[in-house]
């Protein structure tokens, strides 16, 4: 493979998709990166990445950002979907539009643009599909029901993808990351103030914990690493000739997804209440 790629990284601003971008950018390789708020994309630029405004809830936003991309960038190497958010809140209080919300980034959005980019890798006969995904993309914990949902279906989607393009030379990946050290948690309480209604929820109680963890500084969760982790496997799946489907980055990950093969569900439910602390971490 060769040594220098071109790599558009969606949702740019901070965490994984920024320290990917600086890195792999100061490596040598194009990238290009994309961020929700105009503020973001002039800080990046500034940084001297070269960004653009896409919202990935908009498909405008979406459209508008690949006309200015594509008659910048005749070859994209790698597309990295890491753009995504969580709402937490229990299943029973998620409104339709709330998961209308939540599913319009991390999966119509994603998905819109994936296929936007696939006619491009069709196109120059080669390409790399990035999907990051979660431990919560098939262990799913509680009171992250939304979230949960939208990255099973990334994982679904990333799955049929890749046995649909099996006979191209275009490799579909899935990252599943345990907890990273991001902005994550910050934003996830935006989301649960507009959309939860706690005083209103037969969960109240265990909405107090779970404010309490959203607004924790620091890590919440053992066995957090940094978004480098992240960052290191992008590199490997550059580097490779054939990607693994899956790569699963932090302890958390590789030991659920043992467990998961192994254990019957009713004592795998048990660890993973216990794993999402019921809301508390």
């Amino acid at each position: 493979m060769k040594k220098t790629q071109t790599l558009l990284i969606t949702g740019c601003s901070t965490g994984i998709g920024y320290h990917t971008a600086k890195t792999l950018s100061q490596l040598g390789h194009q990238v290009i990166t994309t961020c929700r708020q105009t503020k973001d994309v002039a800080r990046l630029q500034s940084e001297g990445l070269y960004c653009v405004q896409m919202d990935l809830a908009e498909s405008a936003s979406i459209q508008q950002a690949l006309v200015g991309i594509l008659a910048e960038f005749e070859q994209i190497d790698v597309l990295f979907n890491n753009a995504a958010f969580g709402l937490p809140g229990a299943v029973e209080d998620l409104s339709r539009t709330a998961l209308e919300h939540q599913f319009a980034t991390n999966v119509f959005g994603t998905q819109e643009l994936t296929n936007q980019i696939l006619t491009v890798m069709r196109r120059q006969g080669a390409g790399k599909i990035i999907y990051n995904s979660s431990i919560l993309g098939f262990a799913a914990m509680p009171y992250r029901g939304a979230y949960n949902a939208s990255k099973f279906a990334i994982e679904g989607l990333a799955d049929t993808l890749r046995l649909e393009l099996k006979s191209t030379p275009i490799h579909v990946s899935l990252i599943e990351p345990g907890p990273i050290r991001s902005q994550f948690r910050a934003n996830a309480y935006q989301q649960f103030q507009q959309w939860i209604t706690p005083e209103n929820s037969a969960h109240q109680q265990q909405y107090q914990a779970m404010i309490q963890r959203l607004e924790t500084e620091g890590d919440a969760a053992p066995f957090t690493l940094g978004p480098e982790a992240v960052t290191e496997v992008v590199q490997q799946i550059l580097a490779a000739t054939k990607p693994k489907a899956r790569y699963r980055v932090t302890l958390p990950t590789k030991v659920f997804a043992l467990l998961k093969r192994l254990l019957p569900t009713v004592w795998l439910d048990q660890l993973l209440m216990k794993a999402g602390g019921n809301g508390k971490r």
